[in-house]
């Protein structure tokens, strides 16, 4: 017995009764269709579930084969469709294949060579669906062993996450760039009643106002210049799941609005339309920015904080949890060892005193990147002192005389001259050295009010 759902389209009844009445006999779910019009109005509503292949005869009198077929795979880019034909002539079928159809058959064909057909079909969608299936689930897990720790700092923080994770509340984690937020929203979401429903996040502050709306909010045909087709957004996507967003803090007002109505009424509308989705979505938001500040300031709305911000979740950053700097750069060693396929399974003592005299700035991510550059730089097994570029800064910590108290806007300002200057004042592999967004450097220039050489302009 087969499983799936054909569609027909043929224009002559007789094949069409023939094809279906065999086909059900198989276990197959079957509808059929006349003409090409009528199939491409059923293709276009999602109604009576999504089809797995397509039966289409290559000559009709409304609209041919190959017009369907060009129209189907705009609708339905990976719908299988087997074409149908009594011409089996050689430019038909290669235009067929060309279009995107799995494969032809020439009438009239014995039962068996179309069930054999329709059987590879649908065991190559099957396993081309599972296999997406596999990789988008590896790409939205965080397994458990990812959260290394061995700090009670730390371990208070996690023993929260898992408690708060298997309620419905909305959670705002806020922490400094870096300290690894959207690895805990990944840890509440799996440990969730939603586990099994889709997590999907994006960074607020990456995106312009335009883009941010259209990734959230989806958007449909003719909405703007460039809109060729109606685009499910993130709140669409991750209906029943939870979606997370992080840098919540920059989001335009007019985008604030528009999520508040989101959380409150739990409907939204996409761009261009008048119609309103009812979405069901838990909201986790991440955020380095001090949100009470920022409603003082008329930045951030009152209502938006308190409908996201249920439960809070305070990431420590790294340099007040330094009990965990071995462990974390041990499971780095061995993560990127794994993904440069090379043999390094150690790091020398020296090593782990001058990560450990650091005041890591960029928290974990910064860990990250200095890890795996010491992967890949790595002769030998180990991973050693000369290798991580952190090693005057932490060496200088270490002999510096104590002349007064140092404030963190102070470390944090030298440290971004020392990487500012390290990369030539390339903003881009600063921000990236840095493990912050291009945008956030901007700011902390800003900020800092940091001079930068005349000869370096706003696009570097």
């Amino acid at each position: 017995m087969l499983e799936g759902k054909i569609l027909i389209c043929d224009d002559e009844e007789g094949m069409r009764r023939y094809l279906k009445k065999m086909l059900q006999t198989y276990g197959l779910s079957v509808e059929t269709f006349g003409d090409g019009a009528s199939l491409l109005r059923r293709l276009e509503v999602e109604e009576n579930g999504e089809p797995d292949l397509l039966l289409q005869d290559i000559r009709m009198p409304d609209m041919d084969g190959i017009e369907v077929l060009r129209r189907v795979a705009r609708l339905r880019p990976s719908l299988p469709v087997v074409i149908m034909t009594a011409y089996g002539t050689i430019d038909s079928a290669v235009e067929a294949i060309k279009l995107g159809a799995y494969d032809y058959v020439t009438k009239p064909f014995p039962k068996e060579k179309i069930v054999g057909m329709l059987e590879k079909a649908l065991e190559r969608e099957f396993l081309i669906n599972e296999n997406r299936g596999l990789k988008e689930e590896l790409n939205r897990q965080a397994a458990p062993g990812e959260i290394i720790f061995a700090s009670a700092t730390f371990g208070a923080v996690f023993d929260l996450t898992l408690q708060v994770a298997e309620s419905e509340a909305n959670i705002i984690i806020q922490g400094e760039s870096g300290t690894g937020k959207e690895l805990i929203a990944r840890a509440i979401h799996f440990n969730s009643p939603r586990r099994a429903r889709r997590f999907l996040s994006i960074n607020c502050a990456a995106l312009s106002d335009t883009l941010l709306e259209s990734q959230l909010f989806g958007h449909i045909r003719g909405a703007f210049t460039g809109a060729v087709a109606t685009r499910k957004g993130l709140l669409e996507e991750a209906d029943g799941g939870t979606l997370f967003l992080d840098e919540i803090g920059d989001i335009s007002p007019a985008l604030q609005v528009k999520l508040l109505r989101v959380i409150q009424e739990g409907e939204f509308l996409p761009v261009g339309s008048t119609k309103p989705k009812s979405v069901d979505i838990r909201f986790l938001a991440a955020t380095n920015k001090d949100l009470e500040r920022e409603i003082e300031g008329k930045r951030f709305r009152e209502d938006l904080y308190y409908r996201l911000n249920v439960i809070t979740l305070t990431l420590p950053p790294l340099r007040e949890r330094m009990e965990d700097i071995e462990p974390l750069a041990r499971h780095l060693i061995k993560k990127y060892s794994l993904r440069t396929k090379k043999k390094v399974t150690d790091i020398t003592d020296g090593a782990l005193r001058l990560l450990s005299g650091y005041n890591w700035p960029g928290n974990v991510r910064e860990l990250e990147n200095v890890i795996e550059r010491a992967v890949i730089l790595a002769r030998g097994s180990e991973v050693t002192g000369d290798l991580l570029p952190i090693r005057k800064a932490a060496e200088s910590r270490s002999i510096a005389p104590k002349t007064g108290p140092t404030s963190l806007e102070d470390v944090e300002r030298e440290h971004i001259v020392r990487i500012l200057e390290k990369c030539s004042y390339h903003k881009t592999r600063t921000a990236e050295l840095l493990g912050i967004t291009r945008k956030t450097l901007n700011r902390k220039i800003s900020e800092y009010a940091l001079k930068l050489p005349e000869w370096v302009s706003e696009n570097d």
